[in-house]
């Protein structure tokens, strides 16, 4: 019989991989695993906020390629007023071709391509002052995610961040889930745990619930016999002197693995949702489906403890076909996000769930060829609900046609600032050391955006 003490280290690693089929556990939380650092014997056990917390759990809702706020949320009777004129940096201005109402008793303005997110209007907390550094997609949405637009020192995503300061809620899952992240602007840096360790990055799924050798190889019992022959001897491993860093890592990816095993198809099931649940997503009509899905996999994932979950739908980068586009992706992402909401609330989820929709920046209220708008980095808007802001209120604002912001200017280093601080966390104590100096998710700025705490 197979036992540590008969195997060189070599040859332990070598028979675990064969006896356990070590790639297809490793595969669950592939890069977790390989690039594991060494960390507490419970690195994602539930730890102590710095101060009480207002939201327990966070969802982003990402529209990657830059939402047009001129054509769905930020009405400017200015710029409507002065269609067709010379803007006052350069190029023509142009007014929205979709028409705008107000809704609630807030009376916010959304258009026409909105109608099921308009509805939570008396909900919502916008800010509309918002900017950042640089308006190419990569560097953008990588700082949305880390912090940092510097590509040269990879950082961890605010997700990791979120799982280092407060670990998570059910040890049975992963902590933070990516479902359909961008391929493309920074990959996986934008779910990644960069010098953190290993155990704090996200697990990437797709619409479908798939998550790559999930499904068990072996009978439970046969392959809890098997991990746990693996398991002592990565831990003898680990014990010896010099022993590489990776291998706690490889074991804690492997106990969680195990255990996500029989917990997460079922959680990602979402065939079981009543048919009136199911109808209010969207999830079976085609211009829907997909976001539908990941709309309803986030609530899901939600209330069973994970305690971040990004969902993405790309295609915003509206350089030309503004008015089609704007309608095809308005279309996808309308009715599954007010669906979720009103989910949330339904389930008294809004109570301890904060929810951010947005993209990495605007867009510009002057046209870009026949039927574009370029990228405005200097004033865009976004918003938050649920656990711990104010409902109803604006915070900030852009100038009368949209180009900058010019009343409650908020960096992304503050917006990270205030998430952190809705989650319970000081952003200047919640830092990381690494290369000889501390790091943080905020860097070295960051202002906590008070106004809105509820």
């Amino acid at each position: 019989m197979l036992t540590p003490q008969s195997l060189s280290r070599r040859q332990a690693l070598k028979s675990a991989g064969a006896g356990f089929g070590m790639v297809a556990l490793a595969g669950i939380l592939g890069e977790q695993a390989r690039a594991a650092e060494k960390s507490a014997s419970k690195p994602l056990s539930v730890k102590q906020p710095h101060f009480p917390a207002k939201a327990k759990r966070l969802i982003f809702v990402h529209m990657n390629g830059a939402m047009s706020q001129h054509d769905t949320f930020e009405y400017k009777p200015k710029l409507q007023a002065d269609n067709g004129k010379p803007g006052p940096g350069g190029g023509t201005l142009t007014g929205s071709k979709f028409k705008f109402k107000q809704h609630g008793e807030t009376g916010s303005w959304f258009s026409e391509l909105l109608p099921n997110l308009a509805k939570h209007a008396d909900k919502l907390a916008w800010l509309r002052g918002l900017y950042t550094d640089t308006p190419a997609h990569p560097q953008a949405v990588v700082q949305m995610h880390t912090g940092s637009a510097n590509a040269a020192l990879t950082r961890p995503s605010m997700g990791a961040w979120l799982l280092y300061g407060l670990g998570t809620e059910n040890q049975d899952l992963p902590g933070y889930v990516t479902i359909n992240p961008p391929p493309n602007f920074g990959g996986a840096v934008n779910y990644g745990s960069a010098f953190l360790p290993a155990h704090f990055q996200g697990t990437r799924i797709n619409d479908q619930g798939y998550l790559p050798n999930l499904k068990a190889q072996t009978e439970t019992d046969l392959q809890r016999k098997q991990l746990d022959l693996i398991q002592s001897m990565n831990r003898d491993l680990a014990a010896t002197p010099g022993a590489p860093e990776a291998v706690d890592g490889v074991i804690e990816s492997f106990e969680l693995a195990f255990k996500m095993q029989g917990k997460v198809p079922e959680l990602l099931d979402i065939s079981k949702e009543p048919k009136k649940v199911l109808e209010a997503y969207g999830v079976h009509n085609a211009p829907t489906a997909s976001f539908a899905r990941q709309c309803l996999m986030a609530r899901r994932l939600s209330e069973a403890g994970v305690r971040f979950v990004e969902i993405c739908q790309p295609g915003w980068d509206h350089h030309n076909n503004l008015h089609k586009g704007l309608l095809d992706r308005c279309g996808s992402v309308d009715q599954p996000v007010g669906a979720l909401l009103a989910d949330l609330e339904q389930r008294g989820l809004l109570e301890d769930t904060l929810v951010l929709f947005g993209s990495e920046f605007g867009r510009q209220p002057t046209s870009q060829g026949v039927d574009g708008r370029d990228h405005n980095i200097t004033g865009y808007s976004m918003f938050l609900t649920g656990a711990g802001v104010k409902r109803g209120v604006s915070h900030g604002a852009t100038d009368e046609y949209g180009i900058k912001a010019v009343e409650g200017r908020l960096h992304t280093n503050d917006l990270h600032a205030t998430l952190l601080a809705l989650m319970g966390l000081d952003h200047e104590k919640l830092t990381y050391k690494y290369a000889g100096r501390d790091f943080r998710l905020t860097d070295v700025k960051g202002n906590v955006v008070k106004e809105i705490f509820a």
